[in-house]
C-alpha cells in the first residue's frame, strides 16, 4: 500500500512545478518585475516624499494601500523609516549618520544596508525625536508593528500558493528588493559616485539622469538640494517616474505635491545688486553656484585648450566649482597647479568663495551683506573676464520665483 496515492502525488507535483496559475518562468518573472515596481513606488511616494518630508499629500485610501503593501514585501514600518531617513538629512555624513558610505564606507553600506536599518530602527531615540508625525491608529499598532513578520510570511504563502517552487524564488527577489536598490545603491552609490548638479552640503551624487528602476531616487543629489520638494528631476534630460505617478494620481485627485524645484527668475538688470538682489541670491544659491559653476568649466575649456594643458591640469577641472572642504587631498595639488597657471581661473574661483560666504557670513548685517554683494559685483565686472562679467550681469537681473 503506498502512503500517497499517485493522483495526489502528481497533483502535489504540478502544483510544485507551477502552482496554482501554472505559469511559465519567463511570465512569473515579468510578474516579478511589476511586483517588485510597486513595492519601490510605495516606498518613494508614500514613505520618502509623503512621511518623511511632506513634500506630498496622499489621499488616505492610497496611503492605506501603501502602508499593507509594505507590510506585506518589506515588514518595514512607517514610523521607523521616516525617523531613520529624517535623522540621515539631519546628520548626513557625519558619525551619526545611520547609513552614509563617507562613514561606514561603501562595501558595508552596498551590502548589510539592511543590517544598518534594523540597527537603528531599534534605537527608541531616533524613533521618538524623529518619527512624529507617523500613522498610529489601530492597524499601525495592533497589525503593522506588533506582527511585522506576519506579512512577509503571508506573501510567501501567496507566492507560492500562484506559482508554486518558483513563487519561493520570487519572495526571495521581493524580500531582498529593497535592501538591495534603497539601503544598497541608493544609500551607499548615492553618496560615493555618480554626477552632481549642485553643491548641496554633503557628499550626495545622482546615479543616473533616468530615475527608472528605484522610482527617481536615483536622483540622489536633486534631492538632497531641495528635500521638500516632491519632484526630483531638475534638469531637461532627467526623467523621475515618481514623479509620473504623483501626476497621475494628481489628475485622479488622489495626490497633491506642496513644492517643487525652485526655478530662478530673471527681469531686467538692476543698477546695482539690492536687497532683493540678495534675497534672491540665498533662495536660489544652488542654482547661482550651478550657474557659476557652467562659466568656470566653459573658462577651464577655452584655456586649457589654446595651451594645450596637461592630463593632470585637465582633470582639475572636476574639482575647481567645489567647496574647498569638498575637494579631496590627492586633487588638491592639481587644482593648485591649475589656479597657479591661469590667473582667471584662480580668480574665479577665488570670487566664487567669497560669493559663498554671502550666505555663510552670519555674523554681518544684512546691510553689510548687500554692501559685500555691491562690491563682488562691481570686482567681477571689473576683472577683464568676460564670463565673470556676465554673470555679474545676470546675477544683477535675479529675482525671487513668485
Amino acid at each position: 500500500m503506498t502512503l500517497f496515492p499517485d493522483s495526489l502525488l502528481s497533483a502535489a507535483i504540478d502544483w510544485l512545478s507551477g502552482g496554482l496559475l501554472q505559469l511559465a518562468w519567463w511570465q512569473v518573472l515579468l510578474i516579478g518585475l511589476v511586483l517588485t515596481h510597486i513595492t519601490i513606488v510605495s516606498v518613494t511616494l508614500y514613505l520618502h516624499r509623503h512621511s518623511a518630508h511632506r513634500a506630498l499629500d496622499l489621499h488616505p485610501a492610497v496611503q492605506h494601500f501603501f502602508r499593507f503593501w509594505l507590510w506585506m514585501t518589506t515588514g518595514m514600518t512607517t514610523k521607523a523609516w521616516t525617523a531613520i531617513h529624517r535623522k540621515h538629512h539631519a546628520k548626513c555624513e557625519q558619525a551619526e549618520d545611520p547609513h552614509s558610505p563617507q562613514i561606514h564606507g561603501l562595501k558595508k553600506v552596498m551590502w548589510q544596508g539592511a543590517e544598518l536599518y534594523r540597527a537603528e530602527a531599534r534605537n527608541p531615540d531616533t524613533l521618538s525625536r524623529y518619527g512624529h508625525g507617523t500613522p498610529s491608529d489601530w492597524m499601525e499598532r495592533h497589525v503593522y508593528e506588533r506582527h511585522s513578520v506576519l506579512g512577509v510570511s503571508l506573501m510567501l504563502i501567496i507566492d507560492m500558493a500562484l506559482f508554486g517552487a518558483l513563487g519561493a524564488a520570487l519572495w526571495a527577489v521581493q524580500m531582498a528588493w529593497i535592501p538591495f536598490w534603497a539601503a544598497g545603491v541608493i544609500n551607499g552609490v548615492g553618496h560615493f559616485w555618480g554626477y552632481r548638479n549642485f553643491e548641496a552640503q554633503d557628499a550626495s551624487t545622482n546615479v543616473s539622469p533616468w530615475g527608472l528602476i528605484v522610482g527617481g531616487e536615483e536622483l540622489h543629489n536633486n534631492h538632497h538640494t531641495y528635500p521638500t520638494s516632491a519632484k526630483f528631476s531638475v534638469k531637461p534630460y532627467e526623467f523621475d517616474i515618481g514623479w509620473m505617478y504623483i501626476t497621475v494620481l494628481n489628475k485622479l485627485g488622489l495626490a497633491q505635491p506642496k513644492k517643487t524645484p525652485p526655478r530662478l527668475a530673471y527681469g531686467a538688470v538692476r543698477p546695482v545688486a539690492d536687497d532683493q538682489t540678495l534675497e534672491a541670491l540665498i533662495a536660489h544659491r544652488y542654482e547661482v553656484m550651478a550657474s557659476y559653476a557652467r562659466q568656470m568649466r566653459a573658462v577651464f575649456a577655452q584655456q586649457t585648450e589654446a595651451a594645450d594643458a596637461s592630463g593632470a591640469l585637465r582633470s582639475a577641472r572636476r574639482w575647481l566649482h567645489r567647496d574647498a572642504e569638498k575637494v579631496p587631498a590627492a586633487a588638491v595639488p592639481q587644482l593648485a597647479e591649475a589656479r597657479a597657471a591661469y590667473p582667471a581661473l584662480d580668480m574665479m574661483v577665488t570670487m566664487r568663495e567669497e560669493l559663498r560666504q554671502l550666505w555663510l557670513n552670519t555674523g554681518r548685517t544684512r546691510e553689510q551683506l548687500v554692501t559685500d554683494l555691491q562690491a563682488w559685483c562691481h570686482r567681477a565686472e571689473e576683472s577683464g573676464i568676460a564670463a565673470l562679467r556676465d554673470f555679474s550681469l545676470k546675477l544683477r537681473a535675479v529675482r525671487v520665483a513668485a
